[in-house]
């Protein structure tokens, strides 16, 4: 009944120190990691922009550099600009294509249907409407029992009955009721 290698399990304290640590090292490493993208980008930006040598120029010099820079610039804006613009159209047909799918797919709430009250026989017709071409009337095909009035005899005088059943006569009104 071995259950494997067991973890060791550590104390509060010792769980806090090695938290502690962790921590220490996770943030000298983001500063080092900090440092590294600074000088990185400073060595590519001395690779594309070679450094200015502005002595012994004169102010017109100065001046050209400058309108050259400008035109430089503007240049940059402008496709920056279009680049904004295609940006933007890229989005909304984006948003577009992902309100078809999301209607395609069904999950839009729809709209809540109101209870209407039908009597019984409407939503029969309603339900069968679909299922049968033509309208048969059931209720007409029903066959009607009538309940039959239980025969309730006469309550009369007992001994009329007595008499009446008493002798040859009565016995002959028996045996045809039997039959």
């Amino acid at each position: 009944m071995s259950e494997g290698p067991k973890q060791k399990k550590y104390t509060a304290t010792r769980r806090l120190h090695l938290k502690s640590k962790l921590l220490k090292k996770a943030t000298s490493m983001l500063a080092a990691e900090k440092e590294q993208n600074k000088k990185n980008r400073a060595d590519s930006l001395d690779k594309r922009v070679p450094p200015l040598n502005l002595s012994g120029v004169s102010a017109q010099e100065l001046q050209e550099l400058c309108k050259e820079h400008h035109r430089k610039i503007d240049i940059v804006d402008e496709a920056c600009y279009d680049l904004q613009i295609k940006l933007a159209t890229n989005e909304k047909e984006i948003h577009s294509l992902t309100q078809k799918i999301w209607e395609m797919k069904g999950t839009k709430q729809q709209t809540k249907l109101k209870k209407v009250k039908k009597s019984h026989d409407a939503k029969f017709d309603a339900l069968t409407e679909f299922k049968m071409p033509s309208k048969s009337d059931f209720k007409a095909n029903l066959k009607t029992v009538k309940k039959e009035d239980e025969k309730k005899e006469e309550v009369t005088d007992w001994r009329k009955n007595v008499e009446a059943m008493s002798g040859m006569d009565g016995r002959k009104k028996l045996f045809d009721a039997g039959q």
